[in-house]
């Protein structure tokens, strides 16, 4: 504990030294998911108020909290955003580098949705077929071995008789974790394996499960461009894309904005910023930044937002989180990370 004092104490130093002729504008790395959010949020704030449009990166939720807690000072981000809650190990590296206060803010929720092209066939799916279909190794006869699922129909006589071939994010997006840990584990659980089996299901790495990097509209794209492939996305990418995309149903719920919001959406998570309370002061505008984006006009049932896709928090969980932000209240440690 004392090494991390010196470090926070030496990190805040080099930063009230050098921030002033380093940047004024905010800079927020992380998840593609939140990216739209943000980027909404920060040219908002650019048009409202004197300070400078924040820089935001679409990074993904892992890649980000890796940049976010690597130290304090100019050259480190100031606010990470994440699909997913930060984890334990992610907390902990903070500390370690010294960045020992950090407000928490929940923005909202999302659906993670196994979609593909407008005019490909529907895919009405349960959770324990995208185990099986996803999974590195699946249970079958009583015993627990390599994936040998090629087609869906295979999976299940139900479904179109065509290849595994799903589009997702890599191992850095928060996507990419909630729908691990959402669908494919949650299916394995439907299917009968035991919580210690559950925790070492893992994506599969043979070609079934293709890697598309972190952003979500190069996703659709390609399932546009081949109707025979599946994607792993936000919910608010098929807001967006509606002409162009559709939603599977899981466990026969379409994954709507209503669906989502009421929580019958099986595969849903909420969304996330960290905000490194050091920085608050010495880079220009962070206070007003959080403000805005807790903001009605920005996440209450009718901001701007929402309009990107963005499921609303409940009025009186908004107005805990910016309570938090007006209190600058940082995480303590004792919150429930896995």
């Amino acid at each position: 504990m004392k090494s991390r004092n010196i470090l926070a104490i030496a990190a805040l130093t080099a930063l009230a030294a050098t921030t002033a002729s380093a940047r004024d504008e905010i800079r927020i790395v992380g998840s593609s998911t939140v990216f739209p959010f943000s980027t909404a949020v920060a040219e908002q704030f650019g048009k409202k108020t004197d300070f400078e449009t924040p820089v935001v990166e679409s990074t993904g939720s892992g890649g980000g909290l890796k940049l976010f807690c690597a130290g304090v000072g100019a050259e480190h981000p100031d606010i990470a955003n994440a699909s997913r809650r930060i984890k334990l190990k992610e907390f902990n590296l903070c500390q370690d580098n010294g960045v020992t206060d950090i407000i928490e803010v929940k923005i909202g929720f999302d659906g993670i949705v196994i979609g593909n092209a407008v005019d490909a066939p529907a895919f009405d799916l349960t959770r324990e077929d995208v185990y099986k279909a996803l999974a590195k190794e699946v249970s079958q006869y009583g015993r627990t071995g390599p994936n040998k699922f090629k087609t869906w129909d295979e999976v299940n006589p139900s479904l179109p008789a065509q290849p595994i071939e799903v589009l997702g994010p890599p191992p850095t997006s928060g996507t990419r974790d909630a729908f691990e840990e959402l669908a494919i584990q949650e299916g394995a659980k439907e299917a009968g394996l035991d919580k210690k089996a559950i925790k070492k299901v893992v994506v599969r790495d043979d070609g079934a499960y293709i890697e598309s990097g972190e952003n979500d509209n190069l996703i659709v794209s390609k399932l546009e461009a081949d109707p025979a492939k599946l994607g792993v996305f936000g919910f608010s990418f098929l807001d967006q894309n509606a002409d162009r995309i559709k939603g599977s149903k899981v466990d026969g719920v379409e994954p709507t904005f209503d669906n989502i919001a009421s929580g019958d959406y099986p595969v849903s998570r909420s969304l996330w910023f960290y905000v490194k309370k050091a920085h608050i002061g010495v880079i220009p505008g962070i206070e007003e930044y959080m403000a805005e984006f807790v903001d009605d006009d920005a996440i209450g049932e009718d901001g701007y937002a929402v309009e990107k896709g963005l499921i609303p928090l409940e009025d009186d969980e908004r107005e805990t989180f910016i309570a938090a932000i007006e209190e600058q209240a940082s995480m303590t440690g004792d919150e429930d990370l896995h």
